[in-house]
């Protein structure tokens, strides 16, 4: 199998960078996306070039590292599936195939493929946690969650933190992503205690942060490789409101 990678290459954030293209043959279809860039960049350590900085960890789906634009679309074309999921079975022979980075403000590229994402992390140290000291783990019956209660706090929870919803706005805006870390503790009775304060500080480094507001285009839930809805903005704009009338 043939394809032309056209990569985004940039040595930093301070560079100005630019599209390169790369015939790329031998590869199969059972490769991942993420091996072929491996066979992409052993053909260039073999040619003396500098190999494609790019970012993951898992490669299972599961710590959102691996994200980049492919062909227009976060993760590539497919729906609640990261990039190191997508194999080359999704192209065809010849085809062209655009990488580029996360385009953000608050995401600054490293280098090439790779981006600086460290602004989610100061939005989860604002209150992304439960404080109470609470001793060894308890049983994990003692406390009794209902179901719906339980299933809605798991469904945010599945959030990765991989910020495809932030490169995939037009707005650039950390809504979804910070919405799915304040109500997946505040659903819970573990975190009512420190309701109030999370919403509200979390909220507040968000959009110092530097991250764009939100207009309710629903890109963010479409891209998102976990399929967290949109209405979890809508939750976390009502948390924020009575906040504010209770502090």
């Amino acid at each position: 199998m043939k394809v032309i990678f056209k990569i985004w290459r940039q040595d930093n954030a301070n560079t100005k960078g630019g599209f390169k293209s790369y015939e790329v043959d031998q590869l199969t279809e059972d490769m991942s996306f993420l091996e072929a860039l491996d066979h992409l960049n052993e053909l260039l350590v073999g040619q003396n070039e500098k190999v494609i900085a790019y970012e993951y960890d898992c490669r299972e789906g599961i710590c959102g590292q691996c994200g980049v634009f492919i062909n227009g679309r976060a993760h590539g074309p497919h729906d609640h599936m990261t990039t190191c999921q997508l194999h080359m079975r999704s192209f065809k022979e010849g085809q062209t195939i655009v990488v580029e980075p996360w385009r953000a403000a608050a995401f600054p590229v490293i280098k090439d493929l790779v981006v600086d994402r460290s602004a989610l992390d100061s939005i989860i140290e604002q209150g992304g946690y439960i404080s109470a000291k609470t001793g060894t783990a308890p049983e994990a019956n003692a406390l009794l969650i209902g179901k719906a209660v339980a299933d809605k706090a798991m469904d945010v929870a599945a959030c990765i933190g991989c910020g495809a919803c932030v490169a995939t706005c037009k707005n650039a805006s950390a809504v979804l992503f910070t919405a799915a870390k304040v109500n997946h503790l505040n659903s819970l009775p573990q975190g009512e205690q420190e309701a109030s304060k999370r919403v509200l500080e979390m909220t507040q480094q968000m959009e110092l942060e530097g991250f764009g507001s939100c207009t309710f285009t629903g890109a963010c839930e479409v891209e998102c490789p976990e399929g967290i809805s949109i209405v979890n903005i809508a939750e976390m704009n009502a948390r924020r409101t009575k906040a504010k009338w209770l502090s």
